[in-house]
């Protein structure tokens, strides 16, 4: 039988880090920080919510991070 694979790690990053950031300044940051997928959303998006280690959501409004999750 195939083992089961282990995803890997996740940053040690708070998502609170990003709250208040330029959006752009935010995935550029994120990504630099070991975070391979960076999703940014209108406020109000209708989304999947299935968990995706290493993916770091966005809300962005007028330009501007207002939450931040991670998968």
């Amino acid at each position: 039988m195939a083992s089961i694979p282990t995803p890997p790690a996740e940053p040690k990053d708070s998502p609170d880090a990003y709250v208040g950031l330029d959006a752009d300044r935010a995935e550029r940051l994120a990504r630099e920080r070991g975070w391979s997928a960076v999703r940014s959303l209108p406020p109000g998006a209708i989304i999947t919510m299935e968990y995706r280690v290493g993916r770091l959501n966005f809300e962005v409004r007028d330009g501007r991070v207002a939450r931040a999750w991670k998968g």
